[in-house]
C-alpha cells in the first residue's frame, strides 16, 4: 500500500514540475539548473512504470502515465520535428573553444569550413593567434572583443565592443555585408549560472535583451554561449521575440555541453528577419562544448 501511494504522489509531483516549472519559486537559485535539465526528468517515468508493475495495481500505472503524457506533450514535437530545409543564403556557427583547450586550431578547423560566419568564445592569448592563422584564408574578415570574436567570409563594415554587465568586454556587435544585404551580428558570452549563483547571469541576460530590443536592425543574429538553456525561464524576453534556429530547423534537443555527454544547451543561434532552414551540432576537438550550426535564408526587407 505504501509503495502504491508513493508512486502516485511522486508521479503527480513529477507531472506538476514538468508542466508548471515556470510557476515554481526559484528558492536559492536552484530552478535555473532544474530547468536546464528539464528534458531529463522524463527518465523518471520508466522507473515509476517499473515500480508500478511490481504493485499489481492499475492505479500506480495510470498515475505514472500522467507525467509521461506531460513530457510527451512538451518534448514530443522537438523529437519529431522535421527541418524545413530549402535554399539558404547564410551559414553561421558558434563555438566556445575553451580557455584550456590545448588544440584551439583543431577545434576551429573542425567546424569552420561549414560557415560564412563563425562566432568564438573563450579565445585568449596564444589561442587567438593560432585561430587567426587557421581562419585567415577562408574567413579573412574578423573582429575580436576580449575573449570573443567574429570571423566572416563577407566584409565586416562596422564593429564595436560591448560590455554586457561583467565590467569587461565579452561581447561585440558587427554589421556584415552579405551578397543578400547587411546583417547585424551579436556575439556574446554571458555570465555563468550555477546553483545559488545566477544573479550575475540574469543581469547579463537582461542587458542582452535590452540591446536586442533597442537595435533597429531588421536582420539580426545573436550567436554565443548564453549560459541559459532553451527551457530556462530567464530566456523569455530574449527568445521570443528572437527565434531559435535549433527549435525552428533542428532535430532532437541539440545539447552542446559538456562535450563528453551533452545534457543541456547553453550555446545558441537566435535571429530575426531571417528564416532558419537547417540546424545541427558538431563536435570540436579539445573543447568542452559542441559547436551549434545553422543555415539561414535572408528574408526580404
Amino acid at each position: 500500500m505504501l509503495l502504491k501511494r508513493t508512486i502516485i504522489v511522486v508521479a503527480g509531483l513529477l507531472a506538476l514540475l514538468l508542466g508548471g516549472h515556470r510557476l515554481v519559486p526559484d528558492v536559492g537559485g536552484v530552478m535555473p539548473v532544474v530547468e536546464s535539465l528539464l528534458p531529463w526528468l522524463g527518465a523518471g517515468v520508466p522507473v515509476l512504470l517499473l515500480a508500478s508493475c511490481c504493485t499489481g495495481s492499475w492505479r500506480p500505472v495510470a498515475a505514472s502515465l500522467v507525467p509521461a503524457a506531460v513530457w510527451g506533450a512538451m518534448f514530443g514535437p522537438t523529437l519529431l520535428r522535421d527541418p524545413p530545409g530549402g535554399p539558404s543564403d547564410l551559414t553561421a556557427t558558434t563555438l566556445n573553444v575553451g580557455a584550456a583547450n590545448p588544440r584551439p586550431a583543431d577545434a576551429v578547423r573542425a567546424v569552420a569550413g561549414r560557415s560564412d560566419l563563425l562566432a568564438l568564445q573563450e579565445v585568449t592569448g596564444p589561442a587567438l593567434r593560432a585561430v587567426g592563422r587557421e581562419l585567415r584564408r577562408r574567413h579573412p574578415h574578423s573582429y575580436t572583443a576580449g575573449t570573443v570574436g567574429l570571423w566572416s567570409r563577407h566584409p565586416i563594415v562596422s564593429a564595436r565592443r560591448i560590455d554586457v554587465g561583467l565590467g569587461w568586454d565579452r561581447a561585440l556587435r558587427a554589421v556584415v555585408r552579405t551578397p543578400g544585404g547587411e546583417v547585424t551580428v551579436y556575439v556574446m558570452h554571458l555570465a555563468s549560472a550555477r546553483p545559488g549563483h545566477t544573479v550575475r547571469r540574469d543581469q547579463t541576460l537582461l542587458v542582452a535583451r535590452r540591446l536586442v530590443e533597442n537595435d533597429p536592425s531588421e536582420r539580426l543574429l545573436l550567436l554565443g554561449d548564453l549560459n541559459t538553456a532553451t527551457t530556462d525561464r530567464r530566456r523569455t524576453g530574449l527568445a521570443p521575440p528572437l527565434s531559435d534556429a535549433h527549435l525552428e530547423a533542428g532535430t532532437g534537443f541539440g545539447f552542446t555541453w559538456p562535450a563528453e555527454f551533452p545534457i543541456t544547451r547553453p550555446d545558441h543561434i537566435l535571429y530575426r528577419g531571417l528564416t532558419a532552414t537547417h540546424a545541427d551540432i558538431h563536435p570540436a576537438p579539445g573543447s568542452d562544448h559542441h559547436a551549434a550550426h545553422a543555415s539561414l535564408r535572408l528574408s526580404p526587407h
